[in-house]
């Protein structure tokens, strides 16, 4: 009887794993709109100066950074890597890191001496949302700005974890009710932390999202027709 059960719980975790693994690969959408009739040929170097809202880690927000990065590439943009970014700001000493003014922003891309200056806006749950804004250093003029979504699925892989983790925990406590009871408390608990945990999955939901936000960036170079 206690096999069965073990074995039930186990499958009920599975089957939600697999439930949110389907989420994983949903939509994502995005708009933008930039200046009519604008003229890039003046615009090369391009820094990602921030990536700001919430989102921890300097990881994730490098991750960010460096799929707007291949976006850049493929319109024939040259972006500045953001490690080196920091480099040089903190070797300027320039005070504002947190660079979420458009005048701020034009400070910075003129420390860094490139032409444009990008900056993100991320907020990510089971939804993840993401604004970007490129600003011309020269003029000080945004040149661009998009925004867009997709679903992570992130609340129903904790749920998944949760569950996993208590059966998991039921598992391994030995047969007195007391101990089932709370090493299923315990599984639970640990299973749904590291549901919480930053996926592989989030990194491509926020990459197809940067995708279709990039989607109509003003390019140097003809694109690809879309598939």
């Amino acid at each position: 009887m206690g096999s069965r059960m073990k074995g039930t719980r186990s499958l009920v975790a599975l089957e939600l794993v697999a439930t949110a693994a389907i989420l994983f690969g949903g939509c994502a959408s995005g708009e933008s709109v930039g200046q009519l009739n604008i003229d890039v040929s003046k615009i090369n170097e391009v820094a990602v100066v921030d990536v700001i809202g919430k989102i921890e880690g300097e990881t994730a927000k490098n991750q960010i950074a460096d799929y707007f990065g291949m976006e850049l590439l493929r319109r024939g943009y040259t972006p500045v890597e953001r490690t080196q970014i920091q480099s040089i700001l903190k070797e300027q000493q320039f005070q504002t890191l947190d660079v979420t003014s458009a005048t701020d922003a034009v400070k910075a891309g003129r420390v860094l001496n490139v032409s444009a200056v990008v900056v993100i806006n991320v907020d990510y749950g089971e939804q993840m949302s993401m604004t970007a804004k490129m600003i011309n250093v020269e003029k000080g003029t945004m040149l661009w700005i998009g925004s867009g979504s997709g679903r992570t699925g992130k609340g129903l892989l904790t749920i998944a974890g949760a569950v996993l983790g208590a059966g998991t925990g039921v598992a391994v406590s030995g047969d007195s009710t007391e101990s089932k009871v709370l090493g299923g408390v315990a599984g639970g608990v640990l299973g749904g932390v590291a549901g919480e945990a930053l996926t592989p999955q989030q990194s491509e939901i926020a990459k197809k999202v940067i995708m279709k936000i990039c989607e109509s960036m003003p390019s140097k170079v003809p694109l690809p027709p879309k598939k």
